[in-house]
């Protein structure tokens, strides 16, 4: 499995499980860099906090728009509203589309080479 192969570009498709993950990634770090920074006496309102948080938006903003891609959609989608839940449950787009292959192989003419490997 390739998990994580560029969490912070913008380009190429990801299957739900990496969304999933990445998602619990972003709300464990979110919460610890909010706690780390109170502990040193920044509070979670300040002006700062979005500088200690860009990374962090970044990957799930990138995590996103691959989810997307996924879906044959562009990455702006996941700004509608309760997108989000249709990149949790929904399958990806069969074979390659305009940003990349299925991440499943599923449609890539890797099946093919599959059952002959098994076969043969």
């Amino acid at each position: 499995m390739k998990l994580f192969r560029a969490p912070f570009s913008f380009k190429g498709r990801i299957r739900r499980t990496e969304f999933g993950i990445s998602y619990i990634i972003y709300i464990v770090a979110y919460v610890l860099l909010i706690a780390l920074l109170e502990s040193v006496g920044i509070k979670a309102d300040s002006p700062i906090v979005y500088v200690f948080l860009l990374p962090v938006a970044w990957f799930l903003w990138a995590q996103g728009a691959k989810r997307c891609h996924d879906r044959g959609n562009s990455g702006w989608y996941q700004i509608i509203p309760f997108y989000v839940f249709w990149m949790f449950f929904a399958d990806s787009e069969f074979g390659p589309n305009d940003y990349d292959l299925n991440p499943k192989g599923i449609g890539n003419g890797e099946e093919i080479n599959d059952i002959g490997n098994r076969m043969g």
